[in-house]
């Protein structure tokens, strides 16, 4: 086997979902629907399949880090394109293509009576190549280009159904969030590059040394902090953390197949992925990494009570993303990168299939989404209906499942460092347990089981999207299980979900997997270093977990909301009276969309209006443009009164004129005494 991966092989990966994209978005009308999806599944399964032979390759030890394209030099900084291919990336370019495969599939009858249909799937493809050059880069200015593009294609999924309101406003609010944490992200590059005098992560790695002894100009705060901290800024609104979370919720007005992609298993993870590749630098500053931590632990709670609430399926499942990437970042701030990404890649699996078995829910009761106006699914949509099973099982941590493993190693992890914000953090994510199980299972029990409310609806749905999607059926109905395109996904969804924790905890988390890719000071951080010394293997480990908190606490979660929504479900109602005043706040999601349209927003209204009239109307316009004009015409019109077309004013005007220059230039010689 080569100890150098192919750049061809490697260039394919990236390029074959490009292709696919230009070929449906360029030329939809000409290859038709059919040629639409079956040009960007043959370019993703190029690209899935590729990735499988280069996480083969790099099992095997091979390594790719080398510079494809030189765009330019400017001074010593090199801006070119370049691949670094080591055990992270191997395993996030699978994870994105295989998802990203299931969503095209699943696309085909999700989106079969679309108009938009070549359309959607130009996008799709697109968002794939650019997550994969995102994972694929090798300096800050590639990084920085997929970071970017995939915030733009998101822009254009979350808005597809362009005609609707909610969407346009969805995906504005959703662009402008992620140019605030972008806007850090790009200072944090910007510095680095400044200090290290390069945009290559390899040579920027190598100098964090000494980099690490420099302060932030005019402070005495250490750089690599600010940089850091910038960095995750970026990583805080790429991965939707408090405060910036606030745009993913809404981004749920797109449609669900973009929801699986760039909402549970990708785009929202690239922040997850940044910080990882980014450990030899967070590893020198506990102060960044305890921002990191605590921002995780608000994300993983708070975010955790708002989907106790919600009624809208594909909200309920938007929630627990914003919970399940508090987890990962939790972990990142605990120096476990690992471990993150390990959990990042088992919520991929789980998280992908519950937006796509929401999808199917959504598609059998012919786009109702509001979880009370189902029940009793469970006859008419068995494959759902076992699928999602297992992705709740999994998205709680049920022994055995592959969240689990991931989980519960987060948890651990937490409880071993020993940053200032460890204990805040460890009672998060313990007490984030309780209430994931608790929203997943009233959720799965409200769908699937009880009373079948769909023939009389108590609450009336609302429309879903406002285009032609509605499959032509109109008020009462029968709920019927999704075609095989679908439901294939699904199953194919479900396999990892269930039994990939187990098969890789051993490799990703106490092996070499990823001993070039993340680097952790386990003298100073010894979170890994615990978590290895209490391993005993991936079944002795579930066999353990039957006896900690966490499991209790998620069996918990489960039989109570089975009590509350199955067997007495005069109970919620009646707390839900009793705590009025916590539900509304819960209701308005903290009064954070309401804090940014009213104090931000309003805030930025005046500064601009201001800007405006003093700026651009007074200072640009009227000084600087209208008063340089002013000034001309002024001295023109004084100027002008000297040409009076006489010879004799002429001549006089020439004789005075020398007279003055002879004046001025023997002055010193006549009164030099």
């Amino acid at each position: 086997m080569s100890a150098t991966l192919s750049q061809n092989l490697l260039l394919t990966i990236a390029l074959a979902p490009l292709a696919g994209a230009i070929a449906a978005g360029l030329f939809g009308r000409v290859v038709g629907r059919r040629g639409a999806h079956v040009l960007t599944i043959l370019g993703v399964t190029l690209s899935f399949v590729g990735s499988v032979v280069v996480l083969v390759d790099v099992m095997g030890g091979a390594r790719f880090n080398a510079t494809i394209y030189e765009w330019m030099v400017l001074g010593g900084l090199k801006m070119e394109v370049g691949f670094l291919v080591d055990g992270l990336t191997a395993m996030m370019m699978c994870v994105v293509t295989f998802v990203s495969l299931m969503v095209h599939v699943y696309t085909i009858g999700y989106m079969a009576d679309d108009p938009g249909y070549q359309r959607f799937f130009s996008y799709i493809s697109l968002f794939t190549f650019s997550m994969l050059m995102l994972v694929m880069s090798n300096n800050f200015l590639q990084l920085f280009f997929g970071w970017e593009a995939v915030g733009l294609v998101s822009y254009l999924l979350i808005g597809f159904w362009f005609k609707k309101p909610t969407a346009i406003f969805a995906n504005m609010k959703a662009f402008l969030v992620n140019r605030v944490g972008d806007f850090g992200f790009i200072l944090g590059i910007g510095l680095l590059a400044a200090y290290a005098g390069t945009l290559n992560y390899g040579e920027t790695f190598a100098k964090a040394g000494e980099l690490s002894k420099l302060s932030f100009p005019g402070t005495d705060w250490a750089l690599l902090t600010v940089a850091c901290i910038c960095l995750f800024i970026g990583a805080m609104g790429k991965s939707a953390q408090f405060p910036l979370h606030v745009w993913l919720p809404d981004s749920m007005e797109g449609p669900t197949p973009i929801s699986a992609l760039i909402h549970a298993a990708t785009m929202v993870t690239a922040g997850i992925f940044m910080v990882a590749r980014m450990s030899p630098l967070f590893e020198l500053s506990d102060a960044a990494l305890n921002f990191v931590m605590v921002i995780g632990a608000i994300t993983a709670l708070f975010m955790g009570f708002l989907g106790i609430i919600q009624n809208d399926i594909k909200r309920v499942v938007a929630y627990s993303t914003l919970s399940q990437l508090g987890y990962m970042t939790v972990a990142l701030g605990a120096s476990a990168y690992s471990v993150a990404v390990f959990h990042l890649m088992t919520h991929a699996f789980f998280k992908a299939l519950l937006f796509l078995g929401a999808g199917s829910v959504i598609m059998g009761m012919h786009h109702d989404q509001d979880i009370r106006n189902m029940g009793g699914l469970r006859r008419h949509m068995p494959l759902t209906w076992i699928t999602s099973l297992l992705g709740s099982l999994a998205l709680i941590g049920t022994p055995l499942f592959s969240g689990f493993y991931s989980k519960d190693s987060i948890i651990m992890a937490v409880e071993a460092s020993r940053l200032p914000g460890a204990h805040f953090a460890a009672f998060a994510v313990v007490a984030g347990v309780f209430v994931t199980a608790f929203y997943s299972f009233r959720m799965y029990f409200l769908v699937f089981h009880g009373e079948e409310r769909f023939r009389h609806k108590p609450h009336p749905p609302e429309d879903d999207h406002a285009h032609d999607d509605d499959h032509g059926h109109h008020g009462a109905h029968e709920p019927h299980e999704s075609p095989w395109v679908v439901t294939l996904p699904l199953v194919l969804l479900a396999i990892p979900s269930v039994v990939i924790g187990y098969l890789t905890i051993q490799p990703l988390l106490f092996g070499d997997f990823f001993k070039d890719a993340i680097f952790v000071d386990a003298a100073r951080h010894g979170a890994m270093k615990e978590l290895a010394a209490g391993f005993h293997g991936a079944a002795g480990m579930a066999v353990h977990g039957l006896q900690t908190l966490p499991f209790w606490l998620a069996l918990a979660g489960v039989v109570v909301a089975w009590w509350f929504y199955l067997k007495q479900p005069a109970i919620p109602a009646a707390i839900g009276r009793s705590l009025a005043p916590l539900v509304r706040v819960l209701e308005n999601k903290y009064y954070m969309d309401w804090f940014n349209e009213h104090v931000l927003a309003a805030g930025a209204r005046v500064l601009g209006r201001g800007l405006w009239k003093g700026g651009d109307v007074a200072l640009i316009d009227g000084v600087v443009v209208n008063g340089s004009a002013r000034a001309v015409g002024g001295f023109a019109g004084v100027v002008r009164r000297v040409q009076t077309g006489l010879l004799s004013w002429y001549a006089l005007a020439m004789v005075l004129g020398v007279f003055g220059l002879l004046t001025w230039q023997l002055w010193p010689y006549l009164f030099k005494a």
